[in-house]
C-alpha cells in the first residue's frame, strides 16, 4: 500500500483503491477482499492531511488519463474518513470525470457495503434529515 500525498501523480494504473489508513488494522478481511479487486491501493488519513489537499492530488492523479476506476473505502462511523466519500463530488466541480467509473464502500464486519451517491449526498445535509424526519436507527 502506498500513501497517497507521498506519491507521484504518474504513478497511477487504471483502477486506483484509495482506502483511509487504518482500514488494513480495523478490517483486515475486508482490505484483503479489495486487494483482490486491485493491487492499486493508496492509503489517505484526512485526520493527517485536509481534505482540499487529497482533491487536488486526486484530480492531479485523473488528469494523467491513466484512471478508469476509483473505489473510496473507509471503515464505519468514522467522522474524519467519511469526508473521503465527498471527494467524487468536488472533483465533478472541478472536471469533468463522467469517463471514471467512481464506487463507495464502507467495511463493516469485514464485508464490503457499497454506499450509493445518494447516500453520500444525504450525509451531507442534515438539515434535509431532520425534514423529512428520517427515522435512523
Amino acid at each position: 500500500m502506498k500513501e497517497l500525498m507521498k506519491t507521484n501523480i504518474y504513478d497511477v494504473e487504471d483502477t486506483v483503491i484509495i482506502v483511509g489508513s487504518c482500514l488494513k488494522y480495523m478490517q483486515p478481511k475486508g482490505f484483503k477482499k479489495l486487494q483482490k479487486i486491485s493491487d492499486n491501493i493508496y492509503e489517505l488519513c484526512l485526520e493527517e492531511t485536509h481534505i482540499n489537499m487529497a482533491i487536488t492530488k486526486i484530480g492531479g492523479m485523473l488528469r494523467t488519463g491513466k484512471i478508469h476506476k476509483i473505489i473510496f473505502a473507509t471503515v464505519d462511523k468514522s467522522p474524519h474518513c467519511i469526508q473521503m466519500h465527498y471527494i467524487q463530488d468536488e472533483l465533478k466541480k472541478m472536471m469533468n470525470i463522467s469517463n471514471i467509473i467512481i464506487k463507495n464502500y464502507v467495511v463493516v464486519d469485514n464485508e464490503l457495503e457499497e454506499i450509493t451517491p445518494e447516500i453520500i449526498s444525504l450525509s451531507k445535509n442534515l438539515s434535509r434529515l431532520k425534514k423529512e424526519n428520517i427515522n435512523i436507527n
